[in-house]
């Protein structure tokens, strides 16, 4: 069986008891079953697992045999969760801490139905309602440990969509589709900054980069979408985890020319301060640098115009044949002392 958790990702977790661990990771592979998303951190996960755990009265793994449900007339409150866990568990979770049981902890599980509310017309701060597992989930529970018992679950689950299909489909509908100039591709988190990131790998790359290879796209959500750390450092770029990466590099071989873009929707372009730490950043750099700040709209750029840095460049998304140059000598191109 898969093992969601080890001991050196969680303090926490490695403080219990083996059998609570292998209790802990057992409900996991439950949960994975049931169609709940396990793709976020290990004390999350872990969180998650005993307070399932406490609204089906189970202590150890020979329990799910006798797991309660709601038909049992079972149920815990929020506050009477975190005692319990506390008290079988090895928790010290602060009992000022219930409201963090239903938002965090029994989030995912109520959404998906797996545990329900023993009140569910009750306002949504009533501390009388009391959680406890659906005996539809609850009697495969007590399966749990039978012979090809995924396969039992499966077929008894068949009608229910899994709420980690639900949410997949629901982020993949809400995605941005980039096509990088190699004709690779890329999927943004939806919004308008991803929006505007999307313009300048497909509008303002292909017409001023000189045959650029993008080099590094970070998204909304996730800072290192896209990354060629090794391409980076043969140029000598300052250290790629360092907090102040600009939205797209992009590098143009033939002219030896690399590209560090603001896309700028709600903050963020290329003022003189921040020229001067990224000047400060790559000063050893083999490649010449160009600055360019973009903006969807002229209107957005208007908002910004007066904190553009001299001797960068403006690209416009609504207008993306044209460029502004904040600068006194030259065109499109680096700058040298």
């Amino acid at each position: 069986m898969k093992q969601y958790i080890s001991p050196d990702k969680s303090k926490t977790f490695r403080e219990k008891t083996k059998k609570v661990q292998e209790l802990i990771n057992s409900t996991l592979h439950i949960l994975d079953n049931f169609g709940i998303p396990i793709d976020t951190t290990p004390r999350r996960l872990e969180r998650m697992a005993i307070v399932f755990l406490a609204t089906g009265n189970i202590k150890k793994i020979s329990d799910f045999k006798k797991a309660k449900d709601l038909n049992s007339g079972y149920s815990l409150k929020t506050r009477d969760i975190i005692d319990y866990v506390n008290e079988h568990f090895n928790e010290n979770i602060s009992s000022g801490s219930y409201d963090d049981i239903r938002r965090k902890d029994l989030k995912l599980l109520t959404v998906a139905e797996v545990v329900l509310q023993s009140s569910p017309n009750s306002a949504t701060n009533d501390s009388t309602r009391g959680y406890s597992i659906n005996p539809t989930y609850a009697e495969l529970l007590r399966d749990f440990g039978t012979n090809d018992w995924e396969g039992l679950v499966s077929n008894r689950l068949k009608n229910i969509e899994p709420l980690s299909k639900k949410l997949k489909r629901e982020r993949d509908i809400s995605k941005v589709d980039v096509t990088l100039p190699s004709g690779g591709k890329l999927s943004f988190s939806a919004g308008k900054h991803n929006d505007l990131q999307k313009a300048i790998i497909e509008d303002f790359l292909p017409r001023y980069g000189f045959g650029p290879e993008v080099l590094y796209v970070g998204d909304t959500s996730d800072k290192y979408l896209y990354l060629e750390k090794e391409k980076l450092e043969k140029l000598a770029f300052f250290e790629i985890s360092h907090n102040e990466l600009p939205d797209v590099i992009a590098y143009s071989k033939t002219k030896n020319w690399l590209y560090l873009i603001e896309a700028v929707h709600s903050s963020g372009p290329i003022s003189e301060l921040r020229l001067i730490q990224l000047e400060k950043l790559t000063k050893k750099c083999k490649a010449d640098i160009v600055y360019v700040t973009a903006f969807l709209t002229r209107s957005k750029f208007r908002q910004f115009m007066a904190k553009i840095a001299w001797e960068t460049e403006v690209w416009i998304a609504d207008n993306p044949d044209h460029l502004i140059h904040f600068n006194g000598d030259k065109f499109l191109g680096p700058y040298k002392d």
